[in-house]
């Protein structure tokens, strides 16, 4: 059967008035110039019993006949089973340069019974891979789009509280001792807000690019721990929340960068921090896994995050409560580069959260395998008995 040819685009609705195809004209004359020779060979055999003229005349009107007919059945044969395949191939990729893809469905429809079909067929896995590039493209656009006017807007937001403070002293405030400190103090605090939010667009656009390098060792994870905890106690104070660390000390050393765990650390306790009222608690918590990895989980008790936030948690400037992480001088960007960080490390972030109730933000990291006891730990205990025995230096004074 052949492929029937689709209205391709949505401004060409009528078909097209099919176009007659040279390939098939081509073919039609070959079949009839040979068939015509045969017939009139065959038909001059036939008709020699009559007069020379007679017989050459009749051979003519059969062969030329035979060969009209013969031509006539190879060009519709053809123009309906080569024809419209090559038709259909042409119009898709003619309508693919204007970014028009509705007749890959008709070729999607087509089998591999010949190299023609074969022929359509990848027509149609180009048509579906430019598809997919040019929708990938609009997409990364619209991202940068989006991007961009994220940026404007966390920046135009300490920029203009640094040029309206600054404005102010220069009015006449500088003479006010008491203003005078506070509205500095402003200024430090947006200046500070400026420079964490260059410094984390510097490391999402490293880990997005792939130019972060990991350094990867073995390393404790309950100093690690304690340290995060001990650097963000102040916040913790400040809003009246309870932090706690909960890691074992007994745990196998952890596979990955350290700094960068760290800064994973930082950023999901800070956050919990943030979105957790007075009275509220957070804990810093790590475990074995029965598959050998290591969970490390941050849970508070804190406002949580609703269903519908959940897909959007690490987009880029996407906060759950605005105006409480801007009041503490948040980027939007901590989650996203949380997430970068766990990929980089083949890992991924874990959220489980409801309204009200809290929210739990863990990952895992490999372990790596115990140092090998020294070799005076693995002797014999016959051959320790062998050696002999040390002997002790007497200790003076009181035991």
């Amino acid at each position: 059967m052949p492929v029937p040819l689709p209205t391709l685009g949505s401004r060409s609705p009528a078909p097209r008035t099919p176009v007659v195809h040279r390939v098939a004209f081509r073919v039609a004359a070959a079949v009839g110039a040979a068939v015509g020779v045969a017939a009139t060979v065959f038909v001059g055999v036939l008709a020699a019993s009559l007069p020379a003229a007679e017989t050459l005349r009749v051979a003519a009107i059969g062969g030329v006949g035979l060969a009209v007919v013969a031509g006539l059945v190879a060009y519709l044969s053809v123009q309906r089973r080569v024809g419209g395949r090559l038709e259909l191939a042409r119009r898709t990729l003619r309508e693919a340069r204007k970014r028009r893809f509705d007749g890959l469905a008709a070729l999607a429809e087509s089998e591999d019974r010949d190299e023609l079909d074969a022929l359509v067929r990848q027509v149609y896995g180009a048509g579906r891979a430019l598809q997919a590039e040019i929708e990938t493209l609009e997409t990364l656009e619209s991202y940068r789009r989006d991007f961009l006017g994220d940026v404007s807007h966390e920046l135009r937001t300490p920029i203009f509280a640094v040029a309206g403070f600054a404005e102010t002293l220069l009015d006449g405030a500088l003479d006010d001792d008491r203003v005078r400190r506070r509205f500095v103090e402003k200024i430090l605090a947006n200046a500070r807000r400026l420079e964490a939010l260059t410094r984390d667009l510097t490391d999402i656009s490293k880990l997005e690019t792939g130019r972060l390098t990991l350094d990867r060792a073995p390393f404790a994870v309950r100093p690690l721990a304690v340290e995060v905890a001990e650097g963000l106690e102040k916040l913790a104070r400040d809003n009246g929340v309870d932090l706690q660390v909960r890691v074992p000390e007994a745990l196998p050393l952890a596979d990955g960068d350290r700094d960068r765990v760290r800064q994973v650390l930082a950023n999901l306790v800070e956050n919990a921090l943030t979105y957790t009222n007075a009275g509220g608690h957070v804990e810093l918590t790590a475990r074995l896994r029965p598959s050998g990895e290591l969970r490390v989980a941050v849970v508070d008790d804190g406002i949580g995050i609703p269903a519908g936030d959940l897909p959007r948690l690490t987009d880029r400037f996407f906060r759950v409560d605005k105006s409480r992480a801007r009041e503490h001088g948040g980027t939007g960007l901590g989650l996203s580069i949380v997430k970068h960080i766990l990929e980089a490390h083949g890992q991924r972030l874990g959220v489980e959260s409801r309204p009200g109730y809290g929210s739990s933000f863990a990952f895992s990291l490999p372990t790596v395998p115990a140092p090998p006891e020294p070799a005076a730990a693995r002797a014999d205990p016959a051959e320790r008995l062998d050696r002999p025995p040390r002997r002790r230096t007497p200790r003076s004074g009181l035991a």
